[in-house]
């Protein structure tokens, strides 16, 4: 979800403005793509590296994040969305914490839409840790049924479109390992400008497409 930061600065607004946009953007695209029968939505939130950024933004986004999960839990209920994390979520604030686990403890039996919010996230250090934790249970070798088992996305489906916002031509540590053979989308939208036409422009490009898996070919 790039581009808030250049969303705010060409409207002469602060950072963080961007980024209170860019919560509305999350909103619409959370109802979309439960209207258009998504199974699972994994939105890139924080990364790892984003702890590097001016202190004062660091701790508005936290403030934000807080904020958005307490505002947005009663309508992700109302809409059957089900809500996950994954990334290396104990280095999050307390009180970014206790939001989060409140909001997946309350949306856990729903059967609509998996949202899946990556925090303090980074592919590297995913697949770092899944092989750690291989590792610490006593595997003797590494390999990819190793690794895919102890990813924060186990039991997640597979990785099949990654929409990227503001026209970044990369990937930026995000699912490094699940992007293997996803399709890429990229968009010059802003995130904060990010709504229900766009996915689905997306997601129709995506129809289009004849997918390949290590030679072997199938339609998207």
């Amino acid at each position: 979800m790039d581009g808030n930061g250049r969303w705010a600065a060409a409207r002469g607004l602060p950072r963080i403005a961007g980024h209170k946009a860019g919560v509305d953007s999350v909103r619409a695209i959370v109802r979309a793509a439960g209207e258009l029968g998504i199974e699972t939505l994994t939105l890139y939130s924080f990364s790892t590296e984003n702890w590097l950024r001016p202190a004062e933004e660091v701790g508005e986004l936290m403030k934000l994040l807080s904020w958005a999960l307490n505002k947005e839990t009663l309508d992700l209920d109302k809409n059957n969305v089900r809500l996950s994390a994954i990334g290396r979520l104990e280095a999050l604030p307390a009180a970014v914490r206790r939001e989060l686990d409140g909001a997946i403890l309350r949306l856990e039996d729903n059967t609509g839409l998996h949202l899946v919010l990556a925090l303090n996230y980074g592919g590297r250090q995913e697949i770092l840790d899944a092989a750690n934790k291989a590792l610490a249970a006593g595997a003797g070798s590494l390999d990819e049924e190793a690794i895919s088992e102890n990813l924060y996305t186990a039991g997640l489906p597979e990785l099949d479109l990654m929409i990227r916002t503001s026209g970044e031509m990369r990937i930026s540590n995000f699912l490094l390992w699940q992007a293997a053979y996803a399709e890429l989308f990229v968009t010059p939208v802003l995130w904060p400008d990010f709504r229900k036409e766009h996915l689905v422009a997306a997601l129709e490009d995506f129809s289009r497409r004849e997918r390949r898996f290590g030679g072997l070919s199938r339609k998207s």
